[in-house]
């Protein structure tokens, strides 16, 4: 196929289109052609389109369930029983006062995780025979808190410390949940801080030393900065989970969300207010979720482009 060189002419008008970014005449007088313009009326097209179809698609399905739902020979009473109106303003201000106490409870245990994670990282991470009983109980550490289910946890630490009568050790079933919650969490949390400082390449470290580092100061102002910006999704999907996981601490008689909702089902027998409590965590959960997707996703574009993670 031959091309002439009025074709290659508009081909390369329509490159530099592309580089100016948009329609319209740029700051060196450059005019789009028509080609440009019509291929970016078919991607705007092709959009509102995909838009279309995907509104369409939701309501149809939102129709459907709605129909399955409210046609089954069950909904009356389960309409009475779990989404009842005169309930459910009964307990949203409980509910939320007892809230106060999860948001409390996320902020402190999710500072203590940080802290913790990121020192049992560091501990299995050290290098020399020295290090080897420090490694061996970080390691035993993790394994043992992220194997042990996180309920048998805040039964073990809420009920049982009690039990001992130790002097001077509190009782108090909030702390004694947030015990629980920290140690569970910081196994988890001490993997994701351990696989970014490996993630870093040792080139690093050597280049670190080089320059007249000691170990500590090439781990301190090398490695671990770029291994916690390369962390910093996984370790806000965890701190999402804790958020949730805060409500456990009902089990032990703490006013949270959960146990409001649970004093008011316990005396009406409606279970309307655990409906209320589940809805007002989504509401706190979904901002740090989406959240956490911008962060992703952010990361993954400086990651494509050869930027610095």
């Amino acid at each position: 196929m031959t091309v002439t060189k009025g074709e290659s002419a508009r081909e390369g008008a329509d490159d530099k289109g592309d580089m100016t970014g948009g329609a319209g005449v740029s700051g060196d007088g450059y005019t789009p052609s028509e080609r440009r313009l019509a291929r970016e009326r078919y991607t705007r097209t092709r959009a509102r389109r995909a838009t279309a179809v995907a509104a369409l698609s939701t309501l149809v399905t939102a129709a459907v369930l709605y129909l399955v739902v409210v046609n089954a020979p069950g909904w009356p009473r389960t309409k009475e029983t779990f989404f009842s109106a005169h309930y459910a303003r009964e307990a949203l201000p409980k509910v939320l006062e007892g809230l106060w106490l999860n948001v409390r409870l996320l902020l402190v245990c999710g500072a203590a995780v940080l802290v913790l994670g990121m020192l049992i990282a560091v501990a299995r991470t050290l290098r020399g025979p020295v290090f080897f009983p420090l490694r061996v109980l970080a390691a035993a550490y993790t394994d043992f808190f992220r194997g042990l289910p996180l309920i048998i946890n805040l039964m073990i630490v809420v009920l049982g410390v009690p039990a001992l009568r130790l002097q001077g050790v509190t009782v108090d079933p909030v702390l004694l949940g947030g015990t629980a919650l920290t140690l569970t969490y910081s196994a988890y949390v001490a993997e994701v801080f351990r696989a970014g400082i490996e993630s870093v390449h040792p080139s690093q470290r050597a280049a670190a030393r080089s320059l007249g580092l000691t170990n500590r100061q090439a781990l301190r102002y090398v490695v671990l900065p770029q291994a916690v910006r390369r962390q910093v999704p996984p370790l806000l999907n965890d701190l999402v989970s804790l958020q949730k996981d805060t409500g456990l601490v009902s089990i032990g008689g703490a006013v949270d969300a959960v146990r409001a909702a649970d004093i008011i089902v316990g005396r009406s027998l409606n279970y309307t207010p655990y409906i209320v409590a589940g809805l007002v965590f989504v509401a706190l959960t979904i901002p740090m979720t989406r959240f956490t997707d911008w962060v992703t996703a952010r990361t993954d574009r400086r990651r494509a482009q050869g930027g610095t993670l």
